[in-house]
């Protein structure tokens, strides 16, 4: 029996692969801080499961760094991470800055300084997801900070990302974990039984033709959604689904909304 490993990523953005090749679909991405129980190695990649979310797949054995399981353990639920900006920076001991994104988890937090095993940061704009501002009053403004991002399939940062990795992160910032996938957030929360008694912040999933959920944005009101679909962009929503005005048609097809505060 292989030994337990875990690890945690100290680099911006890793792929998380579906096969052990830099030719295969990237299904997620790791953000900085990220921790992660090792279940197989093989040559130039091990394949993980996120503590986060629990989700699986594979990375370069080059894009990581291990840590104890007594580490891994005490960073359960850390809710140290970057707040909504795009200036900053973790500064090792030499100077050389890792730049990070929005929502990266900033491990063993105090004073404007962490650690990663032996090596230290300098870090600054970083939030108490626990403490942060109220959901209902800040949810709008964390979503809105993604505005514009392009659609990048598995991505999770202002530079690319897709629709169910934008309410991810999003709620992260509010320290809610819900999983990575539109299909997997449909089957958490609080079903909300119509449109009209929706919240802003509530999330609402769409199906595709063959009737399965393919789809989630984040409701700013009764009739207007934020999604990322060819980039983060809001549109106008009713019963039927997604409207988009600009293409004179709706995108895609409301299956259900649920809440999660």
């Amino acid at each position: 029996m292989m030994e337990r490993l875990f690890g945690i990523c100290d680099l911006a953005l890793v792929p998380l692969r579906a096969q052990s090749s830099d030719r295969s679909e990237m299904v997620s991405q790791l953000l900085f801080g990220d921790t992660f129980e090792i279940i197989q190695q093989a040559e130039k990649w091990i394949f993980i499961r996120t503590a986060y979310d629990n989700y699986e797949g594979w990375i370069d054995y080059l894009q990581y760094r291990l840590i104890s399981q007594t580490d891994f353990n005490s960073l359960e639920g850390n809710p140290y991470l970057i707040d909504l900006s795009n200036n900053s920076a973790a500064i090792k001991p030499n100077k050389e800055a890792v730049y990070l994104v929005p929502g990266s988890s900033i491990p063993f937090y105090g004073e404007g300084c962490f650690h990663i095993n032996d090596t230290s940061y300098a870090i600054a704009n970083v939030v108490d997801a626990s403490s942060s501002t109220n959901f209902k009053s800040g949810i709008e403004s964390a979503a809105r900070f993604y505005l514009n991002a392009p659609y990048l399939w598995g991505g999770k940062s202002p530079y690319g990302i897709d629709c169910s990795g934008f309410t991810q992160i999003v709620f992260k910032q509010f320290h809610i974990p819900i999983f990575r996938d539109a299909s997997q957030q449909a089957l958490q929360g609080e079903e909300v039984s119509s449109l009209n008694e929706a919240q802003s912040g509530d999330l609402a999933f769409f199906n595709n033709a063959e009737g399965r959920v393919t789809h989630v944005g984040i409701l700013l009101s009764k009739n207007q959604i934020i999604h990322a679909s060819g980039f983060v962009k809001i549109n106008g929503i009713d019963n039927e689904g997604i409207y988009n005005a600009d293409l004179g048609k709706y995108t895609h097809q409301l299956s259900s909304i649920s809440r999660f505060f």
